[in-house]
């Protein structure tokens, strides 16, 4: 066996195994229910309808108007450029009930956008409940990651075609048709899919906007056979179907995408150049969108937060304990699925210049089977794994930071794989011809070519663990508790204004935490 399988041969091993026994946990743990009985449920009917409707309108929404803001984000400079950016890649990682509270704060029926109607004799119609809320608030979580994404494809165009293209005075739409274009929708089909997931197996969202029993996707279902129901089985039947539907989709994503390489420059960065009232009017409405969709609810985290109970809230040891905790999971989880991501698209992307598509499809997907299962299925059938055989441990850390490194993967991995093969496609002939193989490649050629695109992933897979609630919820107690899990409570012991203390530190922490890493990745960003 060569050695470069080993790597992520051993990663998407390590990865199927966990998923398949956690999986086979929950069905031998109750006898299943009847499959035809289930099948023909009308209420599954409904469950699997809406979850699609919501799903495929979110990832549409969210994808389209991506495009004109990653593209005014991409030939724009101004002021606050940065600051928007690393606030837009934020809303990944922001706890739901944080980003929820602050989308409730603007937009609810007593909201500021309400009362500013009101004072207008304006009537207001927007419902932050159902499945117009569930839109709002995926848009919201998803919108800047789509921008992210094809923000990314935009700045892979080399060099040289932003010269040509400019020597031969391409504006408008012929310049992204001819030369945007084809580099955009190598990153929109799996920008969409992800998104797509994302939506479909979306649980908090819709636990708290959905409204009643007309707007309950697959995923709630599953949640509550777990814990209303006490139904592993059913549950384990349920995420069955919903990996089905994950695993088709992920098929006919990579049926779909174009998988080109080309010659990236990574060293080197071309402005284009921007003329015309049209275009400039085009951007300043994308980016004018973008903020007043983005920054407002933060807004209203950060002024819930400043209250007169902030310095007694600040002064509870139990809160540092919680920080203390939440911060070295998200580390240990960031940088054990950023190496677990790398040793998977380097397989990959030597399983890709060899021709073998299909090995190399089958290695990317064991990261984004992942989005098919719930988190709560996985903590769930690892907890019901672990006290049929080995026992519990006393401490749940080791098992919160593995499901947080496993649901952290699809992320990562699409961060990482496109930068992967693209550097592969320009430096392969080069390495071949020198003899670099292995560690000294990875080393000498590939890491720093990659130290933005890592760290970068690395941010991503902490602050989402460092935001998870879905995991602690399960195993978190007064003697281990984390950020989000101390808020919670905090919530639930109607303590509001001391949860919004809570809430505006956990925004802060992670802002900051992901500031430091994209400092570290690019000294030299523009503001």
């Amino acid at each position: 066996m060569n050695a470069w399988r080993i790597p992520g041969s051993i990663a998407a091993l390590l990865i199927i195994t966990l998923l398949c026994t956690t999986l086979a946990a929950l069905f031998i743990s109750a006898p299943l229910p009847s499959l035809s009985k289930v099948l023909s449920d009308p209420y599954l009917h409904h469950l699997l309808v809406f979850s699609f409707k919501q799903a495929t309108l979110s990832a549409l929404l969210a994808t389209l108007m991506a495009i004109p803001v990653a593209r005014a984000l991409h030939r724009r400079h101004f002021f606050g450029k940065t600051l928007l950016l690393r606030l837009s890649s934020m809303t990944l990682i922001l706890p739901v009930l944080v980003a929820v509270f602050g989308l409730l704060t603007v937009y609810g029926h007593e909201g500021w956008i309400a009362s500013l109607c009101r004072a207008m004799n304006i009537p207001y119609r927007l419902s932050p409940y159902g499945l117009s809320g569930i839109l709002l608030a995926h848009v919201f979580f998803n919108l800047p990651l789509a921008t992210r994404l094809l923000l990314q494809a935009f700045q892979s165009i080399p060099s040289e075609q932003w010269q040509l293209a400019d020597q031969l005075g391409m504006r408008g739409w012929y310049l992204f048709r001819f030369l945007q274009w084809p580099w955009l929708k190598r990153q929109l089909i799996p920008a969409f899919a992800l998104i797509f997931m994302l939506c479909f197996t979306s649980f908090a969202i819709v636990l708290t906007l959905g409204g009643g029993p007309q707007a309950t996707t697959l995923e709630l279902a599953i949640f509550q056979a777990l814990t209303f129901d006490y139904d592993p089985g059913k549950a384990a039947l349920l995420a069955l179907i919903q990996l089905l539907c994950c695993v088709l989709l992920v098929l006919v994503t990579y049926w779909l995408t174009p998988q080109r390489s080309h010659s990236i420059s990574y060293r080197t960065r071309w402005q284009p150049k921007v003329e015309g009232k049209v275009a400039l009017i085009i951007d300043s409405f994308a980016l004018l969108f973008f903020s007043l969709l983005l920054l407002p609810p933060l807004i209203a985290v950060v002024s819930a937060g400043i209250n007169s109970h902030t310095l007694d809230a600040l002064k509870e040891p139990a809160l540092w304990q919680a920080v203390w905790l939440s911060l070295r999971i998200a580390v240990l989880a960031g940088v054990f699925s950023t190496c677990v991501t790398l040793m998977l698209v380097w397989t990959s992307r030597e399983y890709r210049l060899r021709q073998q598509t299909l090995a190399a499809i089958s290695i990317e997907g064991s990261a984004l089977a992942i989005l098919a299962l719930p988190s709560i299925v996985l903590a769930t059938g690892a907890f019901l794994l672990l006290n049929s055989t080995v026992g519990l441990p006393r401490s749940p850390m080791f098992l919160v930071i593995v499901v947080n490194t496993l649901m952290a993967l699809p992320y990562a991995t699409k961060l990482l794989e496109s930068p992967m093969r693209d550097l592969a496609s320009q430096y392969a002939r080069l390495c071949l011809s020198l003899d670099i193989r292995g560690w000294q490649r990875l080393r000498h050629i590939e890491l720093p070519a990659l130290r933005h695109p890592l760290l970068q992933a690395f941010a991503f897979s902490a602050l989402m663990s460092l935001g998870d609630f879905g995991v602690i919820a399960l195993f978190g107690s007064q003697d281990f508790q984390t950020l989000p899990f101390y808020l919670y409570q905090q919530i639930g012991a109607y303590r509001s204004q001391q949860a919004a203390v809570t809430a505006l530190l956990l925004l802060a922490i992670c802002f900051l935490f992901f500031m430091l890493i994209e400092t570290l990745a690019d000294p030299h960003a523009d503001s």
